[in-house]
C-alpha cells in the first residue's frame, strides 16, 4: 500500500520532492500539498493528484495523510515539526530543522518523549553516490585514518537577500553534515576566514571554514556563492595512505573554436537529483517499518552547533567551540 505524503511548501523545493515522490519513488503518493500561495499549491496537487489544504497544521492532522514533507520556509520547521510529532506522523524535514540550536534541542526533547524515531532530515548528501563511495573507501580501512576533507561549495549567484551570515548558516552546513557523516565524528572548534571580499554581492563571499574534529582530522571547506561560472561541489579527503576525491558529475564534454570544457548546472537540483530521489525512496521505506533513515534530529540539531560557533568566528574573528549537548539515547543508534 501507498504511503500517503503531505507536502508543506511548494516552492523550489517542494515541487522537487513532488515531482520525485509522483514519478521516481516507489510505494508513495502526494495526497495533499499546502502553500500560502494558494495556486502555486494548486498547480502542484494537480501535478501530482493530490488535494490542496491551505492550513498546513490541518494537513498535518489530516486522516488522509500517513507522512509529511515540509519544504516551507526555515522559521516554520519547529512548529511544523512539533505538529508531526504530536500527530504522530513521521516527518522528513528540509534543513535547517530550526533556526537555532535551542529550538532543536526542544524538537529532540519531544520526538524523544515518543519513544522512536520520527523525524529525517533533508542533508540529501548523505545519499549521493559519490559520497557514499568515499565512505565506503575510508571504512575499507587501506586509505589509513582521515587527516584532511577539503571541501568547495559554489554557488552560480546568491540571492538579493543573502547576507555574509547566510554563508554559514544556509549553504555551508550541508558540509557541517557530510563531514560528520563521512568522518562519524563532531566538530568542536570553527574558524572562519575571509579573503577580500569579491566585488559581488557586498558581503563577505568568499569564507573559508575550518572544523577542527575531535579525533584530530581537520575540514576545511570553501564557501563562495557568487562565483558566477555555475554550480560546484568538490571534495577531496585525505588519509595516511592515499586520498579519496569526487568525481564531479558533466552531462556534455563540449569542443569548440580551439577549447574543450565541461558544462556546470545553474544550480544544485541536476547535481544531486539521485541524492534527492534516493533520500526519498529510503525515508519512504523507513515510514513503511524499515529501519531510520539519513540525518537524524540530533544530526540537524548538530549542524545548527557548529553555524552557531561559526556565526561567533565570523564575527570575532577568533576561533570559537561548539557547544554540543548530551546525545540522547534514542540517537546512538544510526
Amino acid at each position: 500500500m501507498a504511503v500517503n505524503v503531505g507536502l508543506i511548501g511548494a516552492g523550489v523545493m517542494g515541487t522537487d520532492h513532488a515531482r520525485f515522490l509522483t514519478t521516481s519513488v516507489g510505494g508513495a503518493r502526494v495526497a495533499a500539498v499546502s502553500d500560502p500561495d494558494t495556486g502555486r499549491a494548486r498547480e502542484v496537487a494537480d501535478g501530482s493528484g493530490g488535494a490542496v489544504i491551505d492550513d498546513p497544521v490541518d494537513l498535518i492532522g489530516d486522516d488522509r495523510v500517513d507522512a509529511v514533507v515540509i519544504a516551507s520556509p526555515d522559521p516554520t520547521h519547529k512548529p511544523l515539526t512539533l505538529a508531526c510529532l504530536a500527530a504522530g506522523k513521521p516527518v522528513l524535514c528540509e534543513k535547517p530543522l530550526a533556526t537555532s540550536s535551542g529550538d532543536c534541542l526542544e524538537i529532540i526533547d519531544a520526538e524523544a518523549s515518543t519513544g522512536r524515531r520520527l523525524i529525517q532530515i533533508g542533508f540529501m548528501r548523505r545519499f549521493d553516490p559519490g559520497y557514499v563511495a568515499m565512505k565506503t573507501a575510508l571504512a575499507a580501512g587501506d586509505l589509513g585514518a582521515a587527516l584532511i576533507f577539503h571541501c568547495v561549495h559554489r554557488n552560480a549567484t546568491a540571492a538579493s537577500y543573502t547576507t555574509s551570515e547566510n554563508l554559514i548558516a544556509n549553504t555551508a552546513v550541508h558540509e557541517f553534515d557530510i563531514a560528520r557523516w563521512l568522518l562519524d565524528d563532531e566538530a568542536e572548534r570553527v574558524t572562519v576566514v575571509s579573503p577580500r571580499a569579491s566585488s559581488l554581492g557586498g558581503m563577505k563571499d568568499p569564507q573559508i571554514i575550518l572544523l577542527h574534529m575531535t579525533a584530530g582530522s581537520v575540514v576545511d571547506a570553501e564557501i563562495f556563492v557568487n562565483a558566477q561560472y555555475g554550480y560546484d561541489v568538490r571534495a577531496e579527503l585525505v588519509c595516511e595512505h592515499g586520498t579519496v576525491s569526487l568525481t564531479p558529475p558533466n552531462d556534455i564534454q563540449l569542443r569548440h573554436a580551439a577549447r574543450e570544457g565541461f558544462g556546470h548546472p545553474e544550480d544544485w537540483r541536476p547535481r544531486f537529483a539521485a541524492a534527492y530521489r534516493d533520500e526519498l525512496q529510503a525515508w519512504i521505506a523507513s515510514v513503511k517499518g524499515g529501519p531510520p533513515a539519513g540525518a537524524s534530529a540530533w544530526d540537524g540539531y548538530a549542524a545548527t552547533a557548529i553555524a552557531e560557533a561559526g556565526l561567533a568566528s565570523l564575527a570575532s574573528g577568533a576561533t570559537a567551540s561548539v557547544d554540543l549537548q548530551p546525545r540522547p539515547a534514542l540517537y546512538h543508534s544510526p
